[in-house]
């Protein structure tokens, strides 16, 4: 059975455990868009921790068959989404292929990688979850060609209104194992931040473009 709760406090746990998230309410991160932000999150990190690395595989592929049932082939997007689909790939005994960020400027010109077979229901794999703008561009790229897009599974959500909002417009179903609620809560009941932080946090969700400004 799919304990939803558990796996997201465990996933929580696990990621501020590693430092694959890091909050600095006080000191904020300047993200590549130029939004200032109290977390930082690479669950790229994962990777170098086995055990977490196991976990998060293994509750993704649960995550999948709860969520979407059977399905042909899985999809990486390019490029945090990769290394994370082909775990999750090899543990259902599935192809995996992957969506660049943009077209092979060279050879093919491709934009999807590997074998691919019109009318297959595919999963896409993400690890973080933020306004939803570059994993939709991959769910349009393989509805694009043909594949059936039965959802998204990703490691983390920030749990943006404008991601539900982009999501819903491409009607595409998304899941996650954990998310922003989740952490921060944990993050505040085991000293991570302090519980005043809370309300700085939160607010920096509800507007994360004029935050800190």
């Amino acid at each position: 059975m799919y304990n939803k709760s558990e796996i997201e406090l465990k996933v929580a746990e696990f990621l501020l455990q590693i430092k694959a998230i890091k909050l600095q309410p006080n000191h904020p991160f300047t993200w590549a868009s130029g939004w200032k932000s109290p977390i930082y999150c690479d669950n790229r990190i994962t990777l170098s921790h086995p055990a977490v690395r196991t976990y998060i595989r293994q509750k993704l592929v649960a995550l999948i068959q709860e969520e979407y049932g059977n399905v042909d082939v899985i999809a990486g997007v390019a490029t945090a989404g990769i290394p994370q689909g082909v775990l999750v790939a090899q543990e259902l005994g599935l192809p995996f292929i992957y969506v660049r960020s943009k077209a092979k400027e060279h050879g093919t010109g491709s934009l999807i990688e590997g074998e691919i077979v019109e009318g297959q229901r595919v999963v896409v794999i993400e690890d973080l979850i933020s306004t939803g703008k570059s994993s939709l561009q991959a769910v349009d790229a393989l509805r694009d060609a043909g594949l059936s897009v039965a959802g998204l599974a990703a490691i983390f959500t920030y749990g943006f209104k404008q991601a539900d909002e982009n999501f819903a417009t491409a009607k595409c179903r998304f899941s996650t194992l954990s998310d922003y609620t989740t952490l921060i809560n944990y993050a505040a009941e085991h000293s991570y931040i302090l519980k005043n932080d809370i309300d700085v946090l939160s607010q920096w969700r509800e507007d994360p473009a004029v935050w800190g400004k």
